[in-house]
């Protein structure tokens, strides 16, 4: 293997294996920023621990609690309240090497070295403080990630957050003292007390001494920590999201003419909520989206295969300097294999692709049974199908199937993300196909006679890949199968040799966990897949794909470590919508975006029980 000018490394297609193969290496060793970042944690736990419990700091923890930032005395226990929970949220950031949470570490723990020597002239709590801080100088050089995309929600979230948080931690706050409490204040009045608190005034609940004080400063300092952090989020410089930009999506679009058939996922690199890095030389590109710290790409790389290791190597270096962890989603095998060769990541098997060969489908034989006693049956119930280029179709019928295909969206999330475009009728997708479902004699609606719809992107010049699937709900059951069969028949007419179906999650764990002989822990292991397939559908996808008798291409997920497999799939649902942490919005606020595809529609299953 060469090394040309441009940097890429030079070579032909990796050889195909029957599996990726797992690099074996040692536990990696622990670095600097993540071990400041639990030291960080650790000591924010104390200080907040020495700030609401008295108990705590008269303990046989005494020792060690009296030389942190402020243990003793209502203004003490309020600065170490604060300066505990201000420690916690840098934790995750320092952990993460983030250059702003270096920032506002170096300048906490000095001001509560400062508050040491002022309030309990303590040089030893100074000195810890200090000492935490050195490895931060020290180290400095491995504090330089540049900030996540984020937008002004995130200062909603914090407040909405830090307001539950303070609210519980404030009645933990007001009960720490039941030897000091006057009477027995209820419930109501402990939690009339904290809100009372949080702004600054007094509430119903009175103590002996000096008890009332310091909860009173400790309360108006976790109000004043919930308002100060929640400005900082609202006015701070935005650090937006990447887009696909014109000038990329024609870069994308002219390497997708010249070696899109090699993936079929490659169309889906279009989505235009996704950012995208090229090779060097131009010829490579990887598309990705950051999703909770997650650099997650999609696919295989586009473009010339020889030029992917420029493009993985970009990959990688914007993953370093944001610390964000690597991932990619539903890579074959030949780019399974250059992921692990080229970065040291590992790949695991995550599914298959059901892929129909054109000139080998036929309804006729006893495998397909029931797929052909479905399609006759909703023919003669009076349905018609009709297969089009998108550029063929009518401005007013293709605005028809966009509303319709939004209002058939079973879910207020649009789901997809590897497998899914994201649109539906873009002047600039002329080559998607569209399958459409007609019934003339049903009584008219809003979208005429159209009752389904299945989208297709190009695969190459000889190919297509599900895209989305949607039905009016009162339409009879058996429209998908309708129209995939429709598709398939009518492949021939448009150049289509090869039909790529829907991404079949662990089906090789399904399909060996039911044969005979299948050992005790493959049958747990399929259990469980049944088990969440009542809310994933795993299960009746694979055998609503398996129907039409596809070949299947495995697929696989592509990470840096075990430990961030959980952090991976949970980023993973987020982006194909299965998990929503935004904060919900009015349905008059919400942008409406477009139809993408429906891996895990949820007619699937009703439409197998008919079958």
């Amino acid at each position: 293997m060469s090394v040309r000018e441009d940097g890429e490394k030079s070579g032909g297609v990796p050889s195909r294996s029957s599996r990726v193969r797992k690099l074996i290496r040692g536990p990696r060793p622990e670095s600097v920023p993540a071990l400041v970042g639990r030291a960080c944690a650790l000591v924010g736990l104390l200080d907040v621990a020495a700030g609401v419990f008295p108990r705590f700091r008269h303990s046989r923890m005494h020792t060690i609690a009296e030389v942190l930032p402020g243990a003793l005395g209502p203004f003490a226990a309020a600065l170490s309240l604060s300066a505990g929970v201000l420690l916690l949220l840098l934790a995750h950031g320092l952990k993460r090497g983030k250059r702003r949470a270096w920032r506002a570490a170096v300048a906490l723990l000095p001001a509560g070295a400062v508050a040491q020597f002022t309030y309990r002239h303590s040089v030893v709590g100074a000195l810890i403080s200090v000492a935490l801080l050195v490895p931060l100088l020290v180290h400095r050089d491995q504090f330089r990630a540049l900030p996540d995309p984020r937008s002004r929600w995130r200062a909603l979230a914090n407040f909405v957050l830090m307001g539950a948080g303070s609210l519980l931690l404030g009645l933990v706050i007001v009960s720490a003292h039941p030897g000091r409490l006057i009477g027995d204040p209820s419930l109501a009045d402990r939690i009339t007390h904290v809100l009372y608190g949080l702004f600054g005034f007094e509430g119903p609940v009175d103590y002996q001494g000096n008890t009332s004080w310091t909860v009173a400063f400790s309360l108006g300092a976790l109000g004043l920590l919930t308002a100060v952090t929640t400005i900082y989020l609202a006015f701070r410089p935005e650090h937006p999201a990447a887009r696909l930009t014109e000038e990329d999506e024609v870069r994308l679009r002219a390497l997708l003419e010249k070696h899109g058939g090699r993936d079929s996922l490659g169309h889906f690199a279009l989505r235009r909520d996704k950012a995208v890095v090229f090779s060097p030389s131009g010829k490579a590109a990887v598309t990705y989206r950051v999703v909770s710290g997650v650099m997650l790409a999609s696919g295989d790389p586009i473009g010339d295969v020889e030029a992917w290791p420029g493009a993985i190597e970009r990959f990688m270096d914007e993953a370093r300097a944001h610390s964000w962890t690597p991932a990619v989603m539903g890579c074959s095998e030949t780019g399974g294999e250059v992921w692990t060769r080229e970065t040291g990541l590992d790949a695991l098997e995550l599914g298959d692709e059901a892929v129909v060969d054109v000139a080998d489908f036929s309804l006729a034989g006893r495998a397909m049974r029931n797929v052909r006693q479905m399609v006759k049956r909703i023919e003669r119930a009076g349905y018609e199908t009709r297969v089009r280029r998108v550029r063929d179709l009518g401005d007013a019928e293709l605005e028809r199937i966009r509303r319709a295909a939004e209002d058939w969206r079973g879910t207020d999330t649009e789901r997809g993300f590897s497998m899914a475009l994201g649109r539906v009728g873009d002047p600039a997708d002329g080559d998607c196909l569209i399958a459409t479902a007609h019934k003339a004699d049903a009584e008219p609606g809003p979208y005429g006679d159209l009752k389904a719809i299945l989208h297709f992107v190009p695969w190459g010049t000889d190919g297509v890949s599900l895209d989305l699937m949607r039905r009016d709900r009162s339409a009879d059951p058996g429209m998908n199968e309708l129209l995939i069969v429709a598709a398939l028949q009518a492949a021939p007419r448009f150049g289509i040799a090869r039909v790529s179906l829907n991404f079949a999650m662990f089906r090789s764990a399904l399909a060996r966990g039911e044969k005979i002989g299948a050992g005790p822990v493959l049958r747990a292991w399929r259990g469980l897949l049944v088990f969440l397939s009542r809310w994933f559908q795993i299960e009746s996808l694979y055998k609503f794909n398996a129907k039409f008798q596809p070949r299947w291409e495995p697929r696989f997920v592509v990470y840096r470590a075990s430990g961030d497999l959980p952090r991976i799939g949970f980023a993973a649902m987020q982006a194909e919508g299965f998990v929503d942490l935004a904060l919900p919005l009015p349905r008059f606020l919400r942008r409406r975006s477009s139809p993408a595809r429906a891996c895990t529609h949820q007619l699937a299953e009703r439409d197998m029980r008919a079958a």
